[in-house]
């Protein structure tokens, strides 16, 4: 059996977890390509390139996504018997060599082949290796490593959408697409060789964790069989929905309401900047509420964005509307990111998180086609929209009241 070798730590005036929060955030950051998030800043000239109809688009997207999502149950697997180091190596050497593949072809086919491949090794598998080397090496400072890391991926993101951006609208798609394979095999790639370490056998040595014990070492199927564990993954999963349609038509559901693209770019990077408050936020709320109360407004809030998306009429409009939805993706993010390894423990946190993840990745396939779909049957969005919202509502509800995990139901 191949395992990492364990190096002895170097004395550090830190602990080295955070060493592995940075790592995290860049392998984050470097899922864009397999993301509905950054294959949106292409979808448009990408259809208009290689003659692609958006709901025949759509439906490549779908199975890519589905298909991806089985990456998220294995790559669970190899983290818990290989390590991180080695994982995160391969998947971002992998994964640059699909992008350049991606760049150079100019076959329909080739490209829905590739596009699987990007969400399953981004979306998917290099997303569970991101979250899991966090919960690996935080107990008690959980929040705080998880605020810290969805701040620093939060302004990766912010950086890359608009650069990333401008290259599409200046150079072209292809170029923008290179780009991003050299980052990750000359930047990711070396960085995990150099920097992941495997994790203490206790995390947070330098605390006293009187709280962490075994009982709380939950199994996949112990973690399977209770409400949270549903309530929080399909909110997750039905955020993820909406995020990824939004994000892959997000061009033309505003040019629905009369927007130029400018407008689109520009909403993008508003949704990151209070993403970003969203983190902060978050981690303080979390530290005072219990989560599912956390996750409970943000369903509110999305609720909110969604019911009022269909109304924009100005640039005031759709910058608040960007705004509350950054605010309540931010709440989600801190809320997926230390939820798994706060209620269920660390030992089958790979396993776990892959589950999860797997539920955001197939919610994310189907909510492009469902807004293909109903632009297609109707002329517009709104109907999608509305009935999204009060799908949401629901959600809020079930997370306010929702029992949150028993310490003692573990063995």
């Amino acid at each position: 059996m191949v395992t990492e070798i364990r190096q002895r730590p170097v004395a550090l005036p830190f602990y080295y977890g955070w060493v592995h929060v940075f790592i995290a955030a860049l392998a984050m950051v470097g899922t864009l390509p397999g993301r509905t998030q950054g294959l949106g800043l292409i979808t448009e000239p990408l259809l208009r390139d290689l003659q692609i109809d958006r709901v025949h688009f759509a439906r490549i997207n779908l199975w890519a996504t589905l298909i991806g999502a089985l990456f998220s149950l294995g790559v669970g697997k190899l983290i818990d018997r290989f390590g991180s180091r080695i994982v995160l190596t391969a998947v971002a050497v992998a994964l640059a060599f699909v992008v350049f593949g991606m760049s150079a072809t100019t076959n329909v086919a080739a490209i829905a082949i590739l596009i699987t491949f990007t969400r399953g090794l981004g979306q998917s598998a290099l997303s569970v290796v991101s979250i899991t080397m966090v919960g690996q090496w935080f107990v008690r400072r959980l929040n705080l490593a998880m605020a810290v890391y969805t701040i620093a991926l939060s302004i990766g993101f912010m950086l890359a959408f608009p650069l990333i951006g401008a290259i599409v609208l200046s150079n072209g798609w292809r170029t923008a697409w290179w780009i991003i394979g050299v980052a990750l095999l000359v930047g990711l790639a070396p960085l995990a060789v150099l920097l992941v370490r495997r994790p203490p056998q206790r995390a947070d040595p330098l605390l006293n964790d009187l709280s962490y014990n075994v009982a709380r070492e939950y199994t996949l199927l112990q973690a399977l069989s209770t409400p949270s564990f549903w309530v929080f993954g399909i909110s997750s999963a039905v955020y993820g929905l909406i995020a990824s349609g939004i994000a892959l038509f997000n061009e033309s559901i505003l040019a629905e309401r009369q927007f130029d693209a400018s407008t689109y770019y520009r909403s993008l990077v508003i949704v990151a900047l209070t993403s970003l408050v969203g983190n902060f936020l978050g981690g303080w709320i979390a530290s005072q509420w219990k989560m599912n109360r956390l996750l409970a407004l943000a369903m509110v809030l999305l609720a909110g964005s969604l019911a009022a998306l269909p109304h924009v009429s100005t640039q005031a409009h759709v910058a608040i509307y960007a705004a509350v939805m950054g605010l309540a993706g931010g709440f989600v993010i801190v809320i997926f990111f230390s939820f798994w390894s706060a209620a269920y423990g660390r030992k089958h946190l790979g396993k776990i998180q892959g589950a999860a993840q797997s539920l955001t990745v197939i919610a994310s396939a189907l909510g492009p086609l469902l807004l293909a779909e109903t632009v297609s049957r109707t002329g517009s969005y709104a109907s999608i929209f509305y009935l999204l919202t009060l799908v949401v509502a629901v959600l809020a509800l079930l997370a306010w009241f929702v029992r949150m995990p028993s310490v003692s139901t573990a063995s």
